[in-house]
């Protein structure tokens, strides 16, 4: 009887390792990404973001040996007259249930809505828009990325933490400027910093990477930051990246500035090293030949909870994977030194989120003393009791 029981139990393994790899299929649908910068060192690389999703892959995949499942990214790379709600619909067409969209926000809820992305799961992995997990919240969309509000008050904890309570507001004209500069003002509110005034910085073109261009900045924005009520902080809300990255040593106090530029708050970056995260940096680099990106660091995010939930329910359904991660059994290991889960009432990825001066970390939001009733990352972004969105 023993033999009998023994042999049919390496028949069963050597049939199961045998048989062919459940695949599992994942789509990268990107749109036009911009490619100028203030910086030459911040002008994104053709494949930012789809790096972050590769090394996941990769990390599925050696998992996957074991479960008998087999990963595979396809990048789709639209251009300006793509339609995106076209592009979900084909990608559904060749077996692919599972998207991680990296494009605006209107480009991104077409791409949600269309008729053939029915079945589909979407993983938001570069739009910030709070409005994308609220009023706009699709029931089919999960957000790696982090919002505003949740980057806006990971600033404002520390500043605040600081003592740092007086704010000098900059903004730029772009719309996305506003949008930061409204949660900037939220979070002054919210946490007890208080605005002494503020100035909008309008966008007229032109070349400033010039030599003439470098005398005018040195020259103007001085008096443009100058006679400003007392303030602690130089706050700079640029997300075209027009004018922030000239404010440090250029104001007309000697202030530090923040937001856009000089202590800024982001979900990844190159100098972190803390909870592992150098080995992380390492394998990126090994496979990249460059630095892991915050878009890298979001993808890479996704594409792990994909992994996460596959391995975990032992298949490839898309509903029980969905249900997995929506789950209180759902936690995902990011060298953040804690784990993140997800917000069930908006399927926002809850994360710290790291402030660093484009050298080193600085800091790491929520800071101590920011205490929640549930979860400490809760007091980033738009609590559950404050959020619009009702999950369709």
């Amino acid at each position: 009887m023993i033999r009998l029981l023994l042999a049919g139990t390496i028949l069963f393994a050597w049939t199961s390792a045998s048989a062919d790899p459940v695949e599992i299929k994942i789509g990268y649908l990107r749109g036009p990404q911009p490619k100028t910068s203030i910086s030459l060192l911040d002008i994104p690389s053709e494949n930012n973001g789809v790096a972050g999703a590769q090394l996941a892959i990769n990390d599925n995949n050696t998992t996957g040996k074991f479960l008998n499942q087999r990963f595979s990214l396809e990048d789709v790379q639209l251009n300006d007259k793509d339609d995106p709600a076209t592009a979900a619909s084909s990608l559904a067409a060749r077996g692919v249930s599972l998207v991680l969209a990296d494009l605006a926000p209107a480009a991104l809820l077409k791409a949600a809505d269309a008729p053939g992305s029915q079945g589909l799961l979407f993983f938001n992995v570069g739009a910030i828009d709070d409005r994308l997990r609220e009023e706009d919240c699709r029931g089919n969309v999960i957000h790696t990325a982090p919002t505003r509000s949740m980057l806006a008050d990971a600033l404002a904890q520390y500043l605040v933490w600081k003592q740092w309570r007086r704010w000098f507001l900059i903004s730029g004209s772009h719309p996305e400027d506003k949008l930061y500069a409204d949660a900037l003002r939220r979070a002054a509110k919210r946490f007890g910093a208080r605005i002494v005034q503020e100035k909008v910085f309008e966008d007229t073109g032109g070349a400033r990477r010039t030599d003439s261009g470098v005398v005018q900045i040195q020259r103007q924005l001085p008096v443009f930051t100058q006679g400003a009520p007392a303030y602690d902080v130089l706050i700079a809300a640029d997300e075209n990246d027009v004018f922030a990255a000239y404010l440090p040593y250029r104001t007309w106090d000697a202030r530090p500035v923040a937001g856009s530029a000089g202590l800024i708050p982001t979900s990844w970056d190159p100098s972190h090293d803390q909870w592992g995260a150098v080995q992380m940096q390492e394998r990126f680099m090994k496979l990249s030949s460059r630095r892991m990106t915050a878009r890298d660091m979001q993808a890479w995010s996704a594409a792990r909870m994909i992994g996460e939930s596959a391995a975990r329910t032992r298949s490839n359904d898309v509903k029980a994977m969905f249900g997995f991660l929506k789950s209180p059994d759902f936690a995902l290991a990011a060298f953040k030194g804690q784990r993140l889960t997800l917000r069930d009432w908006n399927l926002q990825l809850r994360q710290p989120i790291l402030l660093t001066d484009g050298r080193m970390i600085v800091s790491v939001s929520p800071q101590e003393g920011f205490q929640h009733q549930y979860s400490e990352l809760d007091t980033l972004g738009l609590d559950r009791p404050e959020s619009k969105c009702k999950l369709k």
